[in-house]
């Protein structure tokens, strides 16, 4: 088998409402699909997602560079994996969201040659997937009535944005857990928004409202105060900007930095690397979590079959489709009641985009 084109497709995809986090707010999912074609007619499909104050990519980013990471897989056999996508990485690194758009389609493309769904290929089972749903920052009277409807739609936990200041997340999480009860699962998440003496206020000041973890207190860079605050507080801590591969990983589990370690393809460079960062972790005995940015259901589908693949990722953040305005994807994973993530059995990835929606997008071809 040889990779004879490459199709590349810009994809705005409007959210239903503005979602802010501390690093920005995001009202339209700037995103770029990558459909891989071979000499034996079958075709593999992935998805970047560039959130760009993490990784440093943009959508415009992502298209040049995909022009110029195309040209180097022509001719080449897709299912060697580790050789493509080394290629790819040492031609451009730094750049994972755009090499994880390549990774999930050739990893699409040899379930498909396999004839086996993707997380049968990696070697795992069916598993029940559940997802929490994300509440962004807002005033605390508009955070409680998100969290009370995620509550209300069967979500089994419910994930807050914070990283303002320590006074105003207190006050963001005391009223929603008010409004919720004391069962709902609450999971935190900062995205970096606090230095170290804000962040111990801020956690030492929700210890007593149940909170699960708390994801990235501190910068990015930050290992030894993520380090120092892991120690000070009850909430666990989860690493999320701070790991990108599993050089990171091992660097945080090294320093005893986090609890849990937070998975994302675009982060990653894709499912390649993600199995490496989870293998890191379950030898150090950390749990990990496969998350998001804004992926549609065919980005998340290849989330999904990672986390049903691996029993040391226990949890799931793969909401994102539900924040959007239209779903031009084929198959894929569906959300089922209670937030139950359900994956296809189809071979490969199990998903596709509509050929309609595709076809009315600014494109280009390597060849």
């Amino acid at each position: 088998m040889r990779i004879e084109s490459i199709n590349v497709y810009k994809a705005n995809i409007a959210l239903k409402e503005p979602f802010r986090i501390s690093l920005e707010e995001v009202e339209v999912a700037k995103n770029v699909f990558i459909k891989i074609n071979t000499d034996e007619q079958i075709y593999g499909i992935g998805e970047a997602s560039p959130f760009t104050t993490i990784v440093g990519e943009t959508q415009a980013t992502v298209l040049a560079a995909a022009r110029d990471l195309g040209r180097l897989l022509i001719g080449k056999d897709p299912l060697e994996i580790e050789d493509r996508l080394g290629e790819l990485m040492a031609y451009l690194p730094k750049n994972p969201t755009v090499i994880s758009a390549f990774d999930m389609a050739l990893y699409d493309l040899l379930g498909k040659a396999a004839n086996l769904p993707l997380y049968r290929l990696l070697g795992g089972g069916k598993r029940t997937l559940l997802t929490d749903r994300t509440v962004g920052i807002n005033t605390p009277d508009k955070m409680v009535q998100d969290a009370l409807d995620f509550k209300n739609r069967g979500f089994p936990a419910i994930k807050v944005k914070l990283g303002t200041t320590a006074t105003e997340d207190i006050d963001r999480i005391r009223c929603i857990r008010e409004a919720l009860g004391p069962e709902m699962p609450l999971r935190i998440d900062a995205n970096q928004g606090w230095d170290y003496v804000t962040a111990l206020k801020a956690l030492k000041g929700m210890e007593d409202q149940g909170i699960q973890y708390c994801e990235q207190p501190v910068a990015i860079w930050d290992f030894e105060s993520m380090r120092k605050i892991n120690s000070q507080t009850t909430i666990p801590i989860m690493a999320d900007e701070s790991v990108f591969d599993d050089h990171d990983a091992y660097r945080l589990v090294s320093m005893g930095a986090c609890d849990y370690l937070n998975i994302k393809l675009s982060k990653s460079g894709g499912i390649h690397v993600a199995l490496r960062i989870n293998a890191v972790a379950e030898a150090a005995g950390i749990p990990c979590m496969v998350g998001c940015m804004n992926e549609t259901r065919l980005g998340l589908s290849a989330a999904a079959h990672v986390v049903s693949s691996r029993l040391n990722i226990r949890f799931a953040d793969l909401d994102s489709a539900d924040m959007q305005t239209i779903d031009p994807v084929i198959g894929g994973i569906s959300y089922g009641k209670g937030g139950e993530v359900i994956l296809p059995d189809d071979p490969g990835l199990g998903a596709d985009i509509e050929p309609s929606f595709l076809n009315s997008l600014e494109s280009f071809i390597v060849r």
